[in-house]
């Protein structure tokens, strides 16, 4: 397993979900944890979770898509060597169900968010000339989903950041990579199936897009990004590193 002792991580989103799953698995690994969030008590309880098990952790209350408030929790943390920008938000909708304001809206969590922790935590790195950012993209970045417009939009833009920071900057010691999930059985998902009439026919025709026939676990969403944080990864950057089941595989 890859090690991650004596260095400082930051993984937005980190209440539940893959986040939460991101935050435990570097903190078992060795991670100092700030885990942040919108939701005090969501972030509150990935950090307990984390000190129970012998971690270090601390809460971070920010909304990424506000750079003054992002800018702020920088002063407080410090330089870090992991930065995840794992906060997200959906939209169902094709270009009849979906108004211009929900797509600022996924602009403003999924792009501006990622931008804004760059814009505040990066130049710190960068005059250390180490460390590894992580995006967290989907496949709705590198392939169309239907009847998600604004959401696949909104990633694939994550994508090309990503590139474009790897292409700008990873020659001054600093990797920039990103995560593209498939259908990953989150805390969200599994409430969404219980909705249907008949939730285990649901989960499998959601499963059905991925070769495998079923969801990502968040805590395998984590396992890649502990290699793309971990050293051992050193020669990785500006990739777009897909967990999606094979769903992308005869696109």
């Amino acid at each position: 397993m890859f090690r991650l002792d004596g260095k400082l991580a930051l993984v937005t989103g980190a209440g539940s979900g893959i986040g939460e799953a991101i935050a435990l698995c570097f903190a078992a690994q060795g991670a100092t944890l700030w885990v942040a969030d919108r939701d005090k008590p969501k972030a509150a309880a990935t950090v307990d979770s984390i000190r129970k098990a012998g971690g270090k952790a601390e809460v971070a209350v920010v909304d990424v898509s506000d750079p003054e408030a992002v800018l702020g929790l920088a002063g407080r943390v410090g330089t870090l060597d992991i930065l995840v920008n794992n906060a997200g938000i959906g939209h169902v909708g094709n270009l009849g169900g979906t108004a211009a304001a929900d797509l600022d809206r996924m602009y403003a969590v999924n792009v501006r968010g990622p931008f804004n922790c760059c814009k505040a935590f990066v130049p710190a790195m960068l005059a250390r000339r180490r460390g590894s950012v992580i995006n967290m993209a989907s496949i709705g970045g590198i392939v169309a989903v239907r009847d998600r417009l604004a959401y696949t939009v909104s990633k694939f833009a994550v994508v090309g950041l990503t590139k474009s920071l790897a292409l700008d900057h990873s020659h001054e010691g600093v990797r920039f990579n990103c995560i593209c999930p498939g259908r990953v059985e989150t805390p969200f998902v599994k409430t969404r199936l219980a909705e249907y009439p008949d939730p285990e026919k649901a989960y499998r025709e959601m499963a059905s897009t991925q070769l495998n026939g079923r969801m990502a676990r968040p805590a395998e969403i984590a396992s890649a990004a502990l290699y793309l944080a971990a050293d051992e990864s050193e020669m990785v950057t500006g990739s777009s590193l897909m967990v999606d089941g094979g769903w992308s595989a005869g696109k």
